[in-house]
């Protein structure tokens, strides 16, 4: 198939012919980065990332900066994990990146919303925060949908456990990275606002 896929159309009787520039290919993932996953990542993520346990988090449509500080973090003893620093270990910087733009590049899986009167609390907190007790909106840095940004994670679709287990150990400082922001916020989040905030971001897509 030539560079540039042509499509014909048919105006007012005119036969016209446009050329439209053809979608760049997929990035490939080099064989390296291929048996890593095969044989490391998959067993808790899965192999299109998409974890079947609730305690390991999605990594499908992650934003491939974050899935790459967070792997640097792990091997370099930034983020503690008994399983994921032995995970990260000797994994290259390149290493790093194919697998960052490989799950970046998977699409999340829907996932079915929670209990309703959860994520109605958990709404309530992601949009508008609580002003009683000083917490703010979680979309004030997530954005309204959850996605994150570059620097920040995507939430949306997170499974409901793993947010409740970060959240909590950000509450008790035992997240060792990424701990400056929120374990502010998250030490102000009652146990029903920290299930419930995780039982509505579980729920977006």
């Amino acid at each position: 198939m030539s560079t540039y896929a042509r499509l014909s159309l048919l105006s007012f009787g005119v036969m016209l012919s446009v050329q439209v520039p053809a979608a760049p290919p997929a990035a490939a993932t080099s064989p390296r980065v291929a048996e890593i996953i095969a044989s490391r990542c998959s067993l808790c993520h899965g192999p299109e990332g998409e974890s079947a346990s609730a305690v390991y988090p999605r990594l499908a449509a992650q934003h491939p900066d974050y899935i790459a500080k967070q792997l640097k973090d792990f091997r370099d003893g930034r983020r503690k994990s008994e399983t994921m620093a032995e995970m990260a270990k000797g994994l290259q910087d390149d290493d790093i990146g194919g697998l960052a733009a490989f799950f970046a590049g998977r699409k999340a899986a829907f996932r079915q919303p929670g209990d309703a009167d959860f994520a109605a609390v958990g709404k309530f907190i992601f949009q508008r925060g609580n002003s009683y007790s000083g917490v703010p909106a979680c979309a004030s840095c997530h954005g309204p949908n959850g996605h994150g940004t570059q620097q920040l994670p995507r939430l949306a679709g997170q499974h409901p456990a793993y947010l409740e287990i970060q959240l909590k150990e950000f509450s008790k400082r035992e997240r060792t990275n990424d701990n400056a922001v929120m374990h502010t916020v998250a030490a102000k989040l009652t146990e029903l606002e920290t299930r419930a905030v995780a039982v509505y971001i579980g729920g977006l897509q």
